[in-house]
């Protein structure tokens, strides 16, 4: 039986839309994310719907109200949990916001970084492969598969509908 954790990951846009709110989870040494770069986001509660969970978790993370955003793909990661446990990701863009963001949360650091240059920072390994669609201008929603194994992708393929 494929029981996937279901969660969210978004990626907020500054006002002039050339840079991308990340968090360097660079506070806590147990973390499997630990030090590196991701979206704000988490697993969804029993209670929610994926946008709920969405808003609630940039909230907890940074301290924002989403106002305006869009789903850009989903992305089913079998093998992905510290102990190989399947993820289910719905992946947003923020395209506005209302609020301080914070500094830093119990995660790490939250730092805004050029969207161009994102390839430079240390990510997961697989987040290079949908990255670019979160952020291209191309309407379709992308549906992907990265099964992970030890902490790396093991292939990746995806459809856009």
């Amino acid at each position: 039986m494929y029981t996937p954790i279901i969660g969210t990951l978004g990626f907020v846009l500054s006002p002039c839309g050339k840079n991308c709110l990340l968090i360097h989870r660079n506070a806590r040494t147990h973390d499997q994310h630990y030090g590196k770069y991701n979206g704000l986001g988490g697993k969804m509660l029993p209670n929610e719907d994926v946008a709920t969970c969405l808003t609630r978790e940039i909230k907890e993370e940074a301290g924002i109200q989403c106002l305006k955003y869009q789903l850009r793909g989903t992305i089913n990661w079998p093998g992905f949990g510290p102990q190989g446990e399947n993820w289910l990701g719905f992946i947003f863009l923020v395209t506005q916001y209302e609020g301080d963001i914070y500094q830093t949360n119990n995660e790490g650091d939250l730092l805004w970084h050029p969207i161009n240059d994102l390839q430079s920072l240390t990510m997961w390994e697989g987040d290079a492969h949908f990255l670019p669609m979160v952020f291209d201008k191309n309407p379709l929603i992308f549906h992907g598969h990265m099964p992970y194994k030890n902490g790396r992708p093991l292939s990746w393929n995806y459809t856009r509908s």
